[in-house]
């Protein structure tokens, strides 16, 4: 590592009386913070101070380690433009050896942080991470659905110096040098929301070193807890009925389904709440595959909570439930099977009737893979079960479906997946198939004779009009 010293800094403060690596006095970091402002956010441009290295850590005496820390994260607060990479080069690598430093040495403490430290960490970390994003999230327009995977995404230039300042935060949050109570001053609800803007990132890295560090701070720091899910809400709420544009949808429902599953019984009315107002509403958006797989955790991980809110899930899916985009009706379709494994048996009661009138229709859908999808549900045992206890309700109303699937379905894998259904039925309960084929036929009759009524009707019309568009007689001379 280079060894020059950083030049024009101010002389070394005399050594304290704590000799641990981490304590101290705040005197010599106000000194340190207020010499290196001058290089902050300077973009690459170089200033009056030459930027060089600072020396390592076992080059001084452990009273003097706190002192070193605070100026090397001073030196870290000067941020180059990563868009020219042949652009200040060497202040870069400096910049970057001097970042790994820090890693290592929050990594070794063996002593709490001082609370002059914790507060010139955050200033660091903040002046490199907290930066207006690259490129815009999105253009302005509603992605479709299935587009929004086969976009590129935007890496940030200056990613390597980026990760090292991200996997310091990350080490300094899970430290167990760390005093929460401390810690909790400097890393507030200011600087959660700007980590929270951060994941309109289009960079994948980024966002996944963001969902990993909030996920810590939400462990470490229970009294943002509240206002963390809070502003996801929020996030949420604008997302949905707002731009329908966010970056950090799928990242946001990962860290979600880790707080979903670690909390306790029985459900705050907050938590409800939030699963009715901004969990089921995410299945409007049309980019919903960009998250869909966290959504579905997150949905099933309520429901295996509080089997109660089957019903609420499932009626939440129907009012959602896509028209015209057989793609995303295979995904729900995939979605309620995991729900209704959860699913007991009176809360399928209460919503079966609903559930079953669109099932239906997915059976009769013209896309093979809609109705493909809707028949797989009988490939689960514990599905299977409860349509066996309440077939006198259901089988009424998907028998039509069946019964045309099985006459005239173009795909062959369909109406061979229909006939084992239709043989399902017949074996648990042969009374009640042979009453829904006899209905079937009635209604099939009473269609025919609707039909002929309706064809004689608009015969009777077009005799009326014929009749009245006759030429009339030359009109009577004046």
């Amino acid at each position: 590592m280079i060894t020059k010293i950083f030049n024009r800094l101010p002389k070394k403060p005399s050594r304290s009386n704590d000799n641990s690596d981490v304590g101290g006095t705040p005197v010599s970091s106000h000194n340190a913070s207020s010499s290196s402002t001058t290089n902050t956010r300077q973009n690459g441009s170089p200033s009056a101070v030459p930027y060089e290295a600072l020396p390592g850590f076992k080059e001084v005496p452990n009273s003097e380690k706190q002192s070193l820390f605070i100026r090397k994260l001073g030196l870290c607060c000067v941020v180059f433009d990563f868009t020219d990479p042949t652009k200040n080069t060497k202040e870069k690598d400096i910049k970057q050896q001097t970042l790994l430093e820090l890693v290592d040495y929050i990594t070794c403490a063996n002593g709490k942080f001082a609370e002059v430290v914790m507060q010139e960490i955050v200033r660091m970390v903040s002046v490199n991470l907290f930066r207006n994003l690259t490129t815009p999230p999105r253009e302005n327009k509603v992605l479709e659905a299935f587009d929004v995977e086969d976009e590129e995404p935007s890496m940030d230039p200056a990613w390597p110096h980026l990760q090292i300042v991200y996997e310091l935060l990350l080490r300094f949050v899970m430290s167990p040098e760390t005093d929460a109570k401390l810690a909790k001053r400097y890393i507030d609800h200011s600087f959660i929301l700007r980590m929270l803007d951060l994941l309109d990132s289009e960079d994948p890295r980024e966002r996944e070193y963001l969902k990993t560090v909030l996920h810590r701070v939400y462990g470490k720091f229970m009294v943002h807890r509240p206002f963390i899910r809070k502003a996801i809400n929020n996030i949420f709420f604008r997302f949905i009925f707002e731009t329908e544009k966010h970056n950090g949808i799928g990242e946001l429902l990962e860290i979600l389904g880790s707080i979903i599953n670690g909390f306790a019984l029985p459900l705050k009315e907050e938590h409800k709440l939030f699963l009715v107002r901004a969990l089921i509403p995410l299945h409007k958006p049309k980019c919903i595959p960009m998250y869909h797989q966290q959504l579905s955790y997150c949905i099933t991980q309520f429901v295996e909570k509080d089997c109660k809110l089957a019903d609420t899930v499932i009626r939440g899916l129907l009012k959602y439930w896509p028209v015209t985009n057989s793609s995303k009706e295979v995904m729900f379709l995939g979605e309620l099977e995991e729900v209704l494994e959860a699913t007991q048996a009176a809360e399928f009661q209460r919503c079966m009737v609903p559930l079953f009138r669109q099932i239906a229709r997915c059976l009769s859908s013209s896309h093979f893979q809609v109705a493909e999808r809707a028949l797989f549900l009988w490939n689960n045992d514990h599905i299977e079960n409860l349509i066996k206890q309440n077939r006198k309700v259901i089988l009424p109303i998907i028998f039509p479906a069946l019964e045309r699937n099985s006459r005239s379905h173009w795909n062959q894998a369909v109406r061979s997946l229909t006939l084992n259904v239709r043989k399902i039925f017949s074996d648990a309960d042969p009374e009640l198939f042979e009453e829904c084929i006899a209905k079937f036929r009635e209604d099939e009759d009473q269609e025919v004779e609707a039909k002929a009524r309706r064809e004689d009707i608009w015969k009777q019309l077009e005799q009326v009009a014929a009749k009245k568009s006759l030429p009339m007689g030359p009109a009577p001379s004046k």
